[in-house]
Parts: structure tokens; C-alpha cells; sequence
């Protein structure tokens, strides 16, 4: 094998093997964890080649990205797990406690955004009802 050969297959190697670490970086490196609380407005299960979960959770107050312009801070998140889904089906309406991974990209497959759920920590009711947070297992 000429030299010129063994130089094109080893940077072959490497590009392969850095687009495979960019690949990972961006979909599958986990950026962040935490958990976030409100008012779950809508959960639905959509898409049309994947049919991904996707859901809403309003939280308290309000956000202002630019000075003077108030809006709704709003959680828009994923779930992959059918188990978390199943959980936050029931859930619609109620003040909830979501545990959460974020990653730097959205994969078609896993959901339509970068959080996605992996626990539901608390359901309680919301209103006037009252009701006791407690955590969802019972």
C-alpha cells in the first residue's frame, strides 16, 4: 500500500470517527438535568412519520425575554417512556413536578424538543379543590 494510500484511509478514519463524536455531542450528550413545576396544559401524542409525545407545563409568573414585553413561562418538553406518558395523560389540568434530561438537539424519534421528561415527581389538583401533593406512585 503507497503512502499516499495509508495517509487518505487514516484521515478517513479520523473524519468518521469526528463526525461520529459531533453526532453524539449534539444528540445524545446530556446538557442538563432538573426538574420543572406548573400547571400541565396540554399533553398529546403527534407526528407523522414518528409519533413522538410532546406537552406544555405553565409555570408560575411571568417572563420577559426583551425589556417590556411580558409572556407566559412555558415549558414545552418530550417524553420517549410510555410508562411517563401514561402517568401524564391523567394528569391534564393538575400542577405537576417533571423530572427532566436536556440535550443540544431534538432527534424525530425521541420528540420535537430538546427536554424531554423521564419522571413524574408529583400530581396534586389545582384550584380551590386543594388537594395534597403526593408523589405519583400511589
Amino acid at each position: 500500500m503507497s503512502t499516499m494510500r495509508k495517509i487518505a484511509w487514516i484521515a478517513g478514519i479520523v473524519l468518521i470517527g469526528l463526525m461520529a463524536g459531533i453526532f453524539w455531542y449534539k444528540f445524545y450528550f446530556v446538557f442538563g438535568e432538573g426538574v420543572k413545576a406548573g400547571s400541565l396544559n396540554y399533553f398529546v401524542k403527534k407526528g407523522i412519520m414518528f409519533k413522538t409525545f410532546e406537552g406544555r407545563v405553565v409555570q408560575e409568573g411571568f417572563q420577559s425575554p426583551t425589556a417590556g414585553a411580558l409572556q407566559s413561562n412555558e415549558f414545552r418538553f418530550s417524553v420517549a417512556d410510555d410508562e411517563v406518558a401514561a402517568k401524564l395523560e391523567r394528569a391534564s389540568g393538575k400542577f405537576v413536578e417533571l423530572r427532566y434530561t436536556e440535550y443540544n438537539g431534538a432527534l424525530p424519534w425521541r420528540g420535537a424538543s430538546n427536554f424531554i421528561v423521564t419522571e413524574v415527581l408529583t400530581v396534586k389538583e389545582t384550584g380551590k379543590t386543594g388537594g395534597s401533593a403526593l408523589p405519583y406512585d400511589q
